[in-house]
């Protein structure tokens, strides 16, 4: 069985990591584990803003595939392709891995024009793909396509050893890119206003994404008087990462959207609480230990106050820390594999074929 993957370059950058390639190469492996014989063919680009040249090369890519060939399409690339795509959805199977909608966040941030491509590439698909029920019905709300058509594969999560935590809960950890949707700002305002306790912020995530964005943050910390307490590490990938997890008490992330949240699911895999935004797929990564309730505490989003309330309490209640480190225990123990991811798109690609 033949699969051919088509996703960005720069996939397996380690400078570059983001959840959807980290999701595209573990489906790989996984997918191939599986029996398929998993045929890649990375594109160059400056997706998802392609230029013409970038769109006459993924149409050259696409256009070697054979017909009837099943194909997984990332859709970083496949939503900015409608030219390219659409001619070939009747001689291939087209599989259109939704990790993020190109057309805005929220319907009042999408041109006509862009919501009119987005969708003419997931009517031509044969099946979608997304990591969350909360983007399968924002694809279904924005887009005329059948519902059987649009699948849940959510992200896996490797477990790992549980994270020992400090006495006093303020080893904080940020993961993300410095850009304007993690929310970095917010956190940067919540953790000025709690100055007073004691803690330590490690923010891990690339600094290159939004340059002006991260100067801003630098100018607000030391308004804040909290630049001594705040470490940036750069994009962190493997051992060095999960290193990050085992010495930290608590995630943090202030995020204005995500379809999902992986490195919440990655801290519950470490047994770290979380404290996020109630905003997209977020919750439900969360989710919720049996018996126990919420492994952390949500709030609401571009809210520093409630973010600042919510560490407050974080700091200052060691029966809270203790009950959210426990709940975080027990959600440990549901998180499921990327196996369970592939077999679910393993499933989508026999249907279609």
């Amino acid at each position: 069985m033949d699969v051919h993957v088509v996703a960005p370059d720069g996939m397996d950058d380690p400078l570059r990591p983001s959840g959807g390639n980290v999701y595209d190469r573990r489906l790989c492996n996984e997918l191939a584990a599986l029996g398929w014989s998993v045929k890649e063919h990375h594109v160059r680009g400056t997706w998802p803003t392609p230029a013409p040249t970038d769109l006459a090369a993924l149409g050259e890519v696409v256009s070697g595939i054979p017909d009837g060939a099943s194909v997984v399409l990332d859709g970083l690339v496949a939503l900015t392709a409608p030219e390219v795509l659409v001619r070939e959805a009747d001689r291939l199977r087209l599989v259109v891995l939704v990790h993020m909608p190109l057309s805005g966040r929220e319907p009042w941030q999408q041109t006509s024009v862009e919501r009119a491509r987005e969708g003419a590439v997931l009517a031509a698909a044969a099946a979608v793909v997304t990591p969350s029920t909360w983007t399968r019905r924002l694809v279904l709300d924005r887009h005329a396509i059948r519902p059987e058509l649009v699948h849940v594969a959510r992200p896996g999560a490797d477990r790992a050893a549980i994270a020992p935590g400090t006495k006093s809960g303020g080893e904080l950890l940020c993961v993300g890119s410095v850009t304007p949707d993690k929310g970095h700002d917010v956190l940067l305002a919540a953790l000025g206003t709690i100055r007073h306790l004691t803690w330590r912020c490690t923010c891990v995530g690339s600094l290159d994404a939004d340059p002006a964005f991260v100067d801003l943050l630098r100018r607000q910390a030391d308004e804040l008087e909290i630049g001594d307490r705040l470490r940036t590490t750069g994009p962190l990938a493997g051992a060095r990462l999960d290193e990050a997890y085992a010495t930290a008490d608590l995630l943090v992330t202030a995020s204005r959207a995500e379809t999902y949240g992986m490195v919440v699911t990655e801290a519950l895999a470490h047994g770290l609480p979380v404290v996020a935004t109630e905003v997209g797929g977020l919750p439900e990564a969360l989710g919720w230990a049996p018996g126990s309730g919420r492994p952390g505490l949500m709030v609401p989003v571009d809210a520093p106050a409630a973010l600042a309330d919510a560490l407050r309490a974080w700091l200052g209640d060691p029966e809270l820390r203790i009950r959210l480190r426990c709940a975080a225990e027990e959600r440990r123990a549901t998180l499921s594999g990327w196996p369970a991811t592939a077999e679910t798109v393993s499933r989508v690609l026999a249907e279609v074929a």
